[in-house]
């Protein structure tokens, strides 16, 4: 009977949740050919392949599609056992306040194996623009923040990480008279970056379509309604991306901060604070 390699299926899961093969080896302290080997192995292991071409980028195919769920399984069955007699105890209510792309993006598995090893704390995890996550008068509806930040060496505000910002969707709508963006409503980082350079370039554009949600906008950007600005991590699979074009300006980078908004010790803070930074790689 063969057995299957826990860390393969574990890289097999980080590339397809960070979306590559370089930002899986980062997280788990892999040079990019021993993550490659590892799939391999994987791969002949189950005599299929996992992934297939679709431009620059490695996606599933219909194997790959079926096993991740189950890989996610096996996972959380591994580190629930491990959990069980190796953790410390945490219990508590954390209110998690994040961007909504990363709420789509990134974290749904990072929350979901934080629950997983710490079935007794209590998770409220909601989504807003940065501008109001960070905003003073709502320091009280979280205990933990996690945001964007322009200011990438601010002192009272630091980033633990940077994020590149690209140019997402059909970049060819940039060659027209009149450049057409979908983005999320005023008061956005992503908006106003976009507006910034795009003015700086003497490049005329206009705002058709706005909706806070990540979902939405992908929608309107699949249809071709215009094209974005996001943080490269946060790019869906399906939608191509680049920092910059022959006509689109560069956008430069982000920071990305991790707040706690309570003053009060909390150990279940402390321990979501300390997942998210270990376990977020952009």
């Amino acid at each position: 009977m063969k057995n299957l390699s826990l860390d393969g299926l574990r890289t097999f899961v980080a590339v397809v949740e960070l979306g590559g093969f370089a930002k899986a080896g980062d997280l788990l302290g892999l040079s990019q050919p021993a993550v490659s080997l590892q799939i391999k192995r994987l791969e002949d292991l189950l005599g299929r392949r996992l992934f297939k071409k679709q431009g620059q980028r490695q996606v599933l195919n219909q194997y790959g599609e079926m096993l991740l769920p189950l890989a996610k399984q096996m996972l959380q069955y591994n580190d629930a056992i491990l959990q069980q007699f190796t953790s410390e105890s945490v219990t508590g209510k954390v209110r998690l306040g994040i961007p909504s792309e990363f709420a789509a993006r990134i974290l749904p598995a990072i929350i979901g194996d934080f629950v997983a090893l710490y079935p007794d704390v209590a998770l409220e995890v909601k989504s807003r623009l940065s501008k109001h996550l960070l905003s003073v008068s709502r320091k009280d509806q979280f205990d933990l923040v996690l945001a964007l930040n322009e200011d990438l060496d601010s002192a009272t505000l630091p980033s633990f990480m940077q994020d590149q910002l690209v140019w997402v969707g059909d970049l060819s709508l940039s060659h027209r008279d009149v450049i057409t963006l979908v983005t999320a409503p005023e008061g956005c980082i992503y908006r106003r970056r976009a507006t910034e350079a795009l003015d700086k370039a003497g490049l005329k554009y206009r705002i058709i379509y706005s909706n806070a949600d990540l979902t939405g906008l992908t929608a309107a950007l699949k249809e071709g309604l215009g094209i974005t600005v996001l943080a490269r991590s946060t790019v869906p699979n399906e939608l191509p991306y680049q920092a910059q074009s022959e006509v689109l300006p560069e956008l430069g980078p982000i920071g990305i901060s991790l707040v706690k908004h309570t003053n009060e010790s909390s150990n279940a803070v402390d321990k979501l604070a300390e997942f998210i930074s270990t376990r977020l790689v952009v």
